[in-house]
Order: C-alpha cells, then sequence, then structure tokens
C-alpha cells in the first residue's frame, strides 16, 4: 500500500575526469541528473517520499497483513533475541550522548511539570477566580488547543536551524513565563499565560525526542523512546509531590509552585546550553556544504517540506488519529484523577498524593519497561495489549474506596504509560527522516488538540450523574464517568493500531549510513566518501519499500 521511492547510482566509470583513487567525479563533469540525484540522496529527500498504491488489491494485501505482521514470526524471534537484554543497547551509549537523553527528559519533564501543576491546584484555583471547576478546566483545554500552533513554529525551527537552540530558546520562554504566571490576579490573565504556555509546551515535543534519539543506537531506542516519555509522567509526579511540600505548606499557595519552577527551568536550559547539536543534525549540514562545494543544486527547504507532506500526508493524518487516542487515553485517566479522589472518596490531601505518587511510580515503570520489550516484540502488538490490559483494570482503578486503589491505579498507569513510552521511537520511525522533528511533534500536538476538552467533557457529563458522598455532600460520580470515557479510548487505540503501519528499527540516517555500510572505518560524512558510496545498501531497501510488511 505504501512504498518508499529509492534509487541507485554510481558515479560514471566511463568519465574521463573520474579519480581513480577517491572514487569521486569532478564537479565539471558530474551530469545534470547526476547532480540532481546526488542531491536528493545526500540530503534525504530520497527517503521523504512515499509511494501510496490506493488499488483495492493493495489495500486489500495491506489489511491482510495488519494480522499477519501482528506477531512476530519465529525469524524474527531469532535475530532480535539478543535485544530482550537492554544492557547490550544501553551499553552502546556513551558519555555525551548520555547527557543529550537526559538533557531531553528533563526539558519535558519540566513543562509537563507546569501543565500539571494546574490539574493539581483546580479546586484552590476555582476559590482564588470564584469559578467553577469546569471554569478551570478550560485553562487545561486551551493549553491542550494551542500545542500544535508551537509543534509548528517550533519544529520547523528545530529541522531547519537544529535540534539545540530551538529547544534551547522555548524552554527558556517557559521560564520566564512561569515568573509571570505566578502574578496573575484575574480569570482572563489566567487563560491568556495558560494560552501561551500552549503553546511553548507545543515545541518542546519534537526537539526534544529528536535530541533524544536522533544519534541513540538502534538497539537502545525503545528505552530510551520510554525513558523520554516518561519525563511526561515524572513531571506528573513532581507536580504532586511539590504541591504537598510547597502549595499546601506556603502562604502564596499555588503561585509558589510556578516561581520555584521558573528557577528549575532555567537550571535545566544552562545544562542544554553546554551541550552539542545532535550528530544527524551535523551530518546533515556537512550534506549541504557539499552540495554547495561541488555545485549540487539542492533542493530548497520548503519545497522538501512541501514534497514530503505530499507524499507522507495519509500518514500524516494516521498520526494524527493514534496520537488522539493516545492522548484521550492519558488525559482522561489523570488529569480529574485527584479530584476523583478527594471528591468522591472523600480522600485527604496526604492520602489523595500517596495514590497519586503510587500511580506514577507504576507509569514510569511501565513506560521503560514495556517500550523496551517492543524492540522484541513490536511496537503494535505491546500497543495492543497494553489497552487489552488496562481495561481489565478500570474496576479496581475507579470503583475501589479502600487503600486498595492504589494498586488499580498502580497497574493502570503502568499498561497506559507502557503504550505511551512505544510513542516517541515509533512516531520517529513512521515520519519522514529530514521532517522528524517537525512531523513528530505536528502529529503528537494535533492529537492533543483533538482531545483538548477531555477533561472538560468529564467534568462536563459529571453533572449528569448527581450522587451523595458518604459525607452527606451532594457531589458528581466521577468515577463512573472516567471509567466509561476510559474504557471506550482503549477499545478506539487498539483498532487504530491494529490497522496502522510498523516500521521497527528504520534507519534514521541518511547518507552517513549508506556510507558507513560500505565502509565501517568512514565516522565523518566527507567530500572524499560522500559520492563513492552513495547507493543505498541491500538492507536500506528491505527497511524502507512496502510499510505495510513490516
Amino acid at each position: 500500500m505504501i512504498t518508499t521511492n529509492t534509487k541507485k547510482f554510481n558515479t560514471p566509470q566511463d568519465n574521463p575526469d573520474a579519480d581513480t583513487d577517491s572514487g569521486i567525479t569532478r564537479t565539471s563533469t558530474i551530469s545534470p541528473d547526476f547532480k540532481k540525484t546526488a542531491s536528493k540522496c545526500i540530503s534525504g529527500s530520497e527517503q521523504d517520499e512515499l509511494q501510496l498504491n490506493l488499488t483495492w488489491p493493495s489495500i486489500r494485501r495491506y489489511l491482510i497483513t495488519r494480522l499477519t505482521d501482528l506477531i512476530p514470526s519465529k525469524k524474527n524471534i531469532r535475530e532480535n533475541k539478543g535485544q530482550l537484554n537492554p544492557l547490550k543497547g544501553l551499553s552502546l551509549i556513551k558519555g555525551k550522548q548520555s547527557l543529550m537523553i537526559l538533557s531531553a527528559f528533563l526539558g519535558w519533564s519540566w513543562v509537563a511539570y507546569d501543565f500539571f501543576t494546574i490539574s493539581m491546584n483546580i479546586t484552590e484555583l476555582s476559590k482564588q477566580f470564584g469559578k467553577s471547576v469546569k471554569d478551570i478546566t478550560w485553562g487545561i483545554t486551551l493549553v491542550l488547543m494551542l500545542r500544535s500552533v508551537g509543534s509548528i513554529i517550533f519544529g520547523y525551527l528545530g529541522d531547519r536551524y537544529g535540534r539545540k537552540w530551538p529547544l534551547i530558546l522555548n524552554l527558556l520562554l517557559v521560564c520566564f513565563l512561569e515568573i509571570g504566571t505566578g502574578f496573575v490576579q484575574t480569570y482572563q490573565q489566567f487563560l491568556g499565560v495558560r494560552a501561551v504556555f500552549g503553546i511553548l509546551l507545543g515545541g518542546v515535543y519534537g526537539n526534544a525526542a529528536a535530541t533524544a534519539l536522533d544519534d541513540c543506537p538502534m538497539e537502545a531506542r525503545g528505552i530510551v523512546s520510554g525513558f523520554l516519555q516518561q519525563g511526561y509522567t515524572f513531571g506528573y509526579l513532581m507536580a504532586v509531590v511539590l504541591k504537598r511540600a510547597i502549595a499546601d505548606n506556603s502562604s502564596k499557595h499555588w503561585r509558589a509552585m510556578f516561581w520555584f519552577g521558573s528557577g528549575v527551568m532555567f537550571i535545566i536550559v544552562i545544562f542544554r546550553t553546554f551541550l552539542p547539536e545532535t550528530k544527524a543534525f551535523h551530518q546533515a549540514m556537512k550534506a549541504t556544504a557539499f552540495n554547495r562545494t561541488h555545485g549540487i543544486q539542492e533542493v530548497s527547504f520548503i519545497k522538501k517540506a512541501v514534497s514530503a507532506l505530499k507524499s507522507y500526508w495519509l500518514m500524516v493524518i494516521y498520526l494524527v488519529l493514534l496520537m488522539a487516542g493516545f492522548n484521550f487515553m492519558s488525559h482522561g485517566s489523570q488529569d480529574l484523577y485527584p479530584t476523583l479522589l478527594t471528591v468522591r472518596y472523600s480522600f485527604s490531601e496526604d492520602k489523595s498524593t500517596v495514590t497519586n505518587c503510587v500511580a506514577n511510580i507504576g507509569a514510569m515503570c511501565g513506560g521503560i519497561i514495556i517500550a523496551h520489550l517492543s524492540n522484541f516484540a513490536g511496537r503494535r502488538l505491546s500497543i495492543i495489549i497494553c489497552c487489552i490490559a488496562g481495561g481489565a483494570l478500570i474496576y479496581p482503578w475507579a470503583f475501589v474506596s479502600s487503600s486498595a486503589i492504589n494498586a488499580g491505579a498502580f497497574f493502570l498507569q503502568f499498561f497506559i504509560q507502557g503504550a505511551w513510552g512505544i510513542v516517541p521511537v515509533h512516531l520517529s520511525e513512521l515520519a519522514p527522516p529530514s521532517f522528524r522533528s517537525f512531523v513528530v511533534g505536528l502529529a503528537y500536538q494535533l492529537g492533543n488538540l483533538t482531545s483538548a476538552a477531555s477533561s472538560t467533557i468529564e467534568s462536563t457529563l459529571g453533572e449528569r450523574f448527581p450522587m451523595i458522598s458518604p459525607s452527606g455532600k451532594h457531589i458528581y460520580d466521577y468515577a463512573k464517568v472516567m471509567a466509561i470515557f476510559v474504557g471506550c479510548v482503549f477499545v478506539y487505540v487498539v483498532f487504530i493500531t491494529f490497522i496502522g503501519p510498523e516500521r521497527r528499527n528504520m534507519s534514521f540516517e541518511m547518507a552517513d549510513k549508506q556510507i558507513k555500510n560500505k565502509d565501517p572505518d568512514v565516522d565523518e560524512f566527507d567530500q572524499e566518501t560522500a559520492v563513492k558510496y552513495i547507493e543505498p545498501s541491500s538492507n536500506d531497501e528491505e527497511a524502507n519499500i512496502g510499510i505495510s510488511t513490516h
């Protein structure tokens, strides 16, 4: 159904100006056709093109393989058996790369902390501004709605100018905004700063994922993907803990949480500043320099982006639908859960904090473990298993009123975030190589936009299920609403994942990978080897052609 356009070529052997020692052809005698093809292959634009075959036989074959390719074959099990040991992949991550991964994790964690600070203080904010819980959740909805704007702006900057400085600028602006948020006095000001934060939050994910995964060894992708994604969960955990430690013990309450958060964010910005750009982006810049030096006409960034989107339009639509389900699953089970515990079951602040901490510890464990296992079992199968297991845990997560609810919260979030842990690497493998930051960020945030009103939907539906609490108060049955909502989302995610493609262990590199396939001793992209080895290996063809067969 979907195939990648690939070409093989070498420099003309009969060219009188060919350099037989270096294997390259002089600029003055390179033919126009060769220049055009070299430009596309060196820049990676060849890998950014997909050929869609929407004929019925192709669609039928694709649908059949959704089932046959779901479970790994015996051959794949034997070949990937070594990937079960996480230490093998982790040992390939060197010191500087581990710091890059850590910086991406911390940046993603702390914007998540800012986001969940609102969820942790909904009751206090409603009293502060004289508004209902439903009104305050519009602050959450605004953030989710505007994240896609940030993904477009900072995704473009990340693919055009590098992962480093756009991410630093993004995080620095969040730092300043957190200071300002602590000084808002009216509900309108509150909505205004949350709208701006939504744009900034949307810009972080794509560049953070590219920072962590661009240079990551293939064997470690799963566990690094899970670690990065759990930055979101870690941010939630920090919001839970610091709400109890700071907001509940300070005269400034929720405002103090934002001021504290701005200080931590500034430290993260400084940390990222001292780290380099990703090697993958450096290779792309060297390819551009090579093109200019040798008179090879390079397609402009905008034209390459338009071409990639023309080829990947169906893939982008699928990724948005997939991310809509994932975001409904995450926000539907998290945003109002503290309210459920304190209102529905009259949990004290301490008891609610313990339950939320337990849930997030389960989430972090699941995200890392399941993401790693997906290297062996496959991305789609791992996601589907997580959704089925999560569905079985809805009752103990929502309807147990004693401390035993901690077990249900732990394991439900273990499987929800277990599926989420696969998202960074799964999206990166399905995105066009030259626009990974843009497409990954855009798909993720458009999915967020689709699910923007999840907490508002739940709070609105909750008003239709009034009940009397054990203490005699008139409340809403959030447990019933959230259970039905999350159950429906699980069904949707299973379906959309089952019918979707998978490109597990797809190459993240471009021309430099082709060079290393021919000569393992070549470490850098240079002018002497670029043209000589610009021929995709058989492994590249096997990995790139026919998404439906992987």
